[in-house]
């Protein structure tokens, strides 16, 4: 079931209930035990084959579902602890349980939260650090200018700028948050925009087309899937976005303060734009301040020192080659 993953997981951030039901639902450890018992019979085999095809002399996990599986492998394979195994966690703070197993070499956890919550499952602290999340090298270690930034990509060179995401799909009210910014930063009484609007629209073109075709008293632009968000991020002043970990992640690495417009249920659209419109015009000092707070709360060297600790851990080269695999699988796939 696993290569239909990104088309369930799409299906079920659309129906947000769906979504907690499994989420909360499978959360008690015997409940994904048994689930992960139920995938493991549907494709160990093809584990075990691509454990033996690679034979790595390390495995990363960035995802919650390949901890257990792959630890049972090279348990019945006697490859652990062998083979150092490491998590690296990709969720700010609640979880799913199925992101712990006390088998790993080592659980990189991005904040302290998701720290407590690997103790609370078992870990031991030595099991355990704290590097914050990994993000692209190239974002975190970018030197951008704002000026230069905003004159590559067409923005208003004085205008505060405010960026409205919504994911790689587009998601969450983009329509309806990216109206009222257009409405809230326009000056009714001066006649003149306050502040400028750029929206990432991601893969979502119904998205993008409805926004290209609407009047703006106010500059707006409206663009797709974009790959250099380091730029983008650069050259605003501040985010409304939903609550994706890698996204807030680089944004406070960009110093921008994050209204997060798709997280909480009911959040309303209007006060978004009507706080950013505050920013712009008379709370510019909080403004800064909650730069200043998102540049101390960010951590550009997570994913160096990830590496960094990955490499200290791996075994010696002439170590490598001793590492015992065997051509059969040594186990009946008997869960």
């Amino acid at each position: 079931p696993l290569n239909d993953m990104e088309r369930s997981y799409k299906f079920m951030l659309r129906h947000v209930r769906l979504w907690k039901v499994a989420f909360h639902g499978t959360s008690p450890r015997w409940v994904h035990g048994m689930y992960l018992a139920a995938l493991a019979y549907l494709y160990a085999n093809e584990v075990v084959a691509g454990i033996m095809k690679y034979k790595p002399d390390v495995i990363i996990s960035v995802h919650p579902l390949m901890q257990h599986i792959p630890l049972w492998v090279l348990k019945w394979q006697s490859l652990q602890p062998k083979v150092p195994f490491f998590t690296v966690i990709t969720d700010l703070n609640t979880c799913h349980p199925t992101w712990f197993h006390h088998g790993v070499t080592r659980c990189y956890c991005p904040s302290a939260e998701v720290a407590k919550r690997a103790l609370t499952r078992g870990l031991d602290p030595s099991q355990i650090r704290v590097y914050g999340l990994p993000i692209r090298p190239s974002f975190c270690r970018a030197v951008l200018d704002k000026d230069e930034l905003r004159k590559e990509l067409g923005l208003h060179p004085e205008l505060p700028a405010v960026l409205l995401m919504g994911g790689g799909e587009g998601m969450g009210p983009v329509e309806e948050t990216a109206k009222a910014l257009g409405h809230e930063l326009y000056d009714h009484r001066r006649r003149r925009p306050a502040g400028q609007v750029v929206v990432i629209c991601g893969r979502n073109q119904a998205l993008r087309s409805t926004l290209l075709s609407l009047p703006w008293k106010v500059p707006v632009k409206v663009m797709g899937f974009e790959k250099q968000m380091e730029k983008w991020m650069g050259s605003c002043d501040c985010i409304i976005t939903k609550a994706g970990p890698g996204t807030i992640a680089e944004a406070l690495i960009r110093g921008l303060p994050i209204i997060l417009n798709d997280f909480i249920p009911g959040q309303d659209p209007r006060e978004a734009a009507r706080q950013v419109a505050r920013w712009f015009t008379t709370e510019t000092d909080e403004l800064t301040r909650y730069s200043g707070n998102a540049l101390k709360l960010a951590q550009p060297e997570a994913v160096f020192d990830i590496v960094r600790d990955i490499h200290k851990l791996q075994p010696q080269p002439a170590a490598l080659t001793r590492i015992p695999y065997s051509l059969t699988s040594p186990f009946s796939y008997h869960i």
